[in-house]
């Protein structure tokens, strides 16, 4: 928003003339919801930042205007705040009573009562321009962060392991959507380059249920681990995921299903060349 020249004047100097006494007031509010989780010293630090930021608004060319061209500084440092509280887990309302906290230390001045009440509600929408900036910043910010931890889960949660020579296998469990199927077709492939392997077991004893949609997930993975000269074999198919697939008349083609990991294993070593003796038992 805009503000004359003549309250910005009158603003930036009252800020200016107790400026100690807002600072130490404005820590002390600010402290009492968030229970010791910050230093003095860093929380001093933080309320300075917006009280510069304030005072940017006033004292700058953009006639009080944080969104304008000349609200540059003030909005970085907003947003360099909102980060550092996102990533400390900090919630969005303590970000914003931050800033908040300043109209309660500046209508408690008492003795410039009557300059604060006329110039109060020019400066309760420029601190709640800020809130709000503050919190749209927060939002973005965590986000971004939680949109990193699903990707991070996504990767964890879809390990592709080495069984054996030329043998890999993908323990598939929980639910299998677009992106995450997207994560485990990208780490198969990659661990079939990396290793050489002939043979690709996609596992699903772990998948709580197949669907079409699920199906048509595991049947591109198989189809690009094909692509790059591995036979894939899906293991896990349980009697109700058995019973499902009949009844959606969903096709496997010729891609070889196996009830268990083991018999996939079994499977997949016998078609590389590996044979199997039985050991007689010690009387």
């Amino acid at each position: 928003m805009k503000v004359n020249a003549e309250a910005r004047q009158r603003l930036s100097a009252l800020l200016r003339t107790h400026e100690d006494e807002i600072l130490k007031r404005w820590v002390e509010v600010a402290a009492r919801t968030l229970r010791g989780r910050l230093t003095d010293p860093e929380l001093a630090g933080q309320v300075r930042e917006i009280y510069g930021a304030l005072l940017g608004m006033l004292e700058g060319a953009g006639d009080g205007e944080l969104t304008g061209s000349h609200g540059g500084e003030s909005r970085a440092a907003l947003v360099e705040l909102s980060r550092a509280w996102a990533r400390q887990g900090f919630t969005p309302t303590e970000t914003a009573n931050l800033v908040f906290a300043v109209k309660e230390v500046v209508i408690g001045l008492g003795e410039e009562a009557d300059q604060v009440t006329a110039d109060f509600l020019v400066l309760s929408l420029l601190v709640d321009e800020m809130g709000l900036y503050t919190f749209e910043s927060y939002t973005k910010t965590r986000e971004g962060i939680i949109a990193d931890q699903t990707e991070q889960l996504l990767e964890l949660s879809t390990p592709v392991v080495k069984l054996w020579d030329g043998v890999v296998a993908v323990p598939l469990v929980g639910t299998l959507d677009s992106a995450r199927a997207q994560v485990v077709m990208e780490k198969l492939l990659q661990t079939l380059v990396d290793t050489g392997s002939g043979f690709a077991i996609v596992d699903i004893t772990g998948v709580p249920a197949v669907d079409t949609q699920v199906a048509q997930h595991i049947l591109k993975t198989v189809v690009a681990a094909r692509l790059m000269g591995a036979e894939c074999i899906i293991s896990g198919i349980r009697p109700q995921i058995a019973q499902t697939v009949v009844a959606l008349g969903i096709e496997f083609g010729d891609i070889v299903t196996k009830a268990t990991l083991a018999d996939a294993l079994v499977h997949a070593l016998r078609a590389s060349g590996v044979e199997f003796t039985k050991k007689a038992r010690a009387l």
